[in-house]
């Protein structure tokens, strides 16, 4: 049998060694080397999978969760972290189980994956559309119109973030010629733009054990403490990552992002500790008074939102003005217009609907021979090595299925 698998990212490479083992296989990519997508996920260190058991991840799963119970079943984080291990890669759990490489490096499971794939050719060209007959696929035609034909054709192109990386949305155009459904493409995990320019002028400021709420008409969507940074546009980082999955792009400008720059301090308590620095500096003015409790950037913003005149003596700031000020510090809100641009999200939201696949196996229901693994599916996770998970997953349950037949 031979099979063709477009797209040589974590999905791709991962299905086509399992199948290399018994039937010729052949990666075509159109980038000039496979798995560079991988080289950028977790900051360069690669969060390979999430360790923790098949209901956890499936929680996690954001969107169609059900379609993915009998793939995560079969294809659980245990087994991910036994693959990589087993060839050479020995991996460790960091704070909300997230799984890493020891060494901390991505490349070492792009190099993991590239050897299982051994076996397999490799075609650096690009897929111009499917040879599809009498409701089969049979092929693809590349570039200047060479065609290869294939019994089996398996799309793992991607979704249409991290372009730079290859993925620019293809596999949506091969879904559709062959008769599906694309849910449309949206950005999730994906930095937010702020409404006003208050985020520019603490441009490059990156903010530890912070804790970011996401607040949509008055109701806490999400919470949870960690890291972010401010940006020329507005803030990204991790938390803010994990919080743009809990949006709705069209309700985008109802939410707003709340700061609660002390999360260890209950307000009573910042509040003793407010008016014990303001003691040892009760010579000083009101714009020299943050100092020791702020980030040196963020202070001019601090004191804006504060609204104390910044000439007004230290001794003479009221209980109120104090108050307002723990108020400030534990709720410092950006109100948020819009997310920010598709092709630099983490992952894509949206795909080839799953109504059209057989959740078991990934194949088509519409066009014979046909399979959509990884992000091209409509399918995807909060941060946190979910979204590996799911190709890892749904790679491993279309390769069975070939292998199987």
């Amino acid at each position: 049998m031979e099979i063709i698998v477009i797209g040589g990212g974590a999905a791709g490479l991962f299905c086509a060694g399992f199948m290399a083992e018994k039937h010729k296989v052949t990666i075509i990519e159109h980038m000039d080397s496979c798995g560079k997508k991988l080289l950028v996920t977790g900051k360069g260190r690669c969060n390979v999978t999430n360790d923790s058991d098949e209901e956890t991840i499936l929680k996690n799963i954001r969107t169609n969760p059900k379609f993915m119970f009998s793939s995560v079943y079969q294809y659980p984080p245990a087994k991910v972290m036994e693959f990589f291990e087993s060839r050479g890669v020995p991996l460790k759990t960091e704070r909300g189980r997230r799984v890493f490489p020891v060494s901390d490096k991505a490349m070492d499971i792009k190099k993991a994956l590239e050897k299982h794939c051994g076996a397999a050719d490799i075609v650096y060209d690009e897929v111009e559309k499917l040879i599809i007959e009498d409701g089969a696929v049979k092929g693809v035609v590349l570039t200047g119109g060479r065609k290869m034909y294939a019994d089996r054709v398996i799309v793992a192109t991607g979704g249409m973030s991290y372009k730079q990386t290859g993925s620019t949305g293809d596999g949506y155009k091969f879904a559709r010629q062959a008769g599906h459904t694309v849910v449309t493409p949206t950005a999730s995990l994906v930095p937010l733009v702020e409404n006003g320019s208050m985020c520019r002028e603490m441009m490059g400021l990156s903010l530890k054990n912070v804790n970011l709420s996401l607040v949509y008409k008055n109701k806490k969507v999400f919470s949870e403490q960690g890291e972010m940074l401010f940006t020329h546009f507005g803030i990204s980082g991790p938390l803010v990552l994990s919080a743009s999955c809990h949006i709705k792009d069209k309700d985008i400008q109802q939410y707003k992002a709340v700061i609660d720059m002390k999360p260890a301090l209950p307000n009573e308590v910042l509040y003793k500790r407010i008016c014990d620095d303001f003691e040892k500096l009760h010579t000083k003015k009101a714009a020299n008074c943050l100092e020791w409790l702020l980030p040196k950037s963020m202070i001019p913003v601090m004191l804006k939102v504060w609204g104390i005149d910044t000439d007004k003596p230290v001794n003479q700031i009221t209980r109120q003005e104090r108050l307002k000020l723990v108020e400030c510090m534990k709720n410092f809100e950006i109100p948020l217009n819009s997310k920010y641009k598709l092709d630099i999200a983490v992952i894509t939201s949206g795909g080839v609907s799953v109504k059209e696949l057989n959740p078991k196996t990934m194949q088509s229901k519409i066009c014979e021979n046909l399979y959509f693994i990884g992000e091209v599916i409509d399918v995807d996770a909060y941060t946190g090595g979910y979204n590996l998970q799911i190709a890892f997953s749904t790679a491993y349950a279309a390769a069975q299925s070939v292998l199987e037949q």
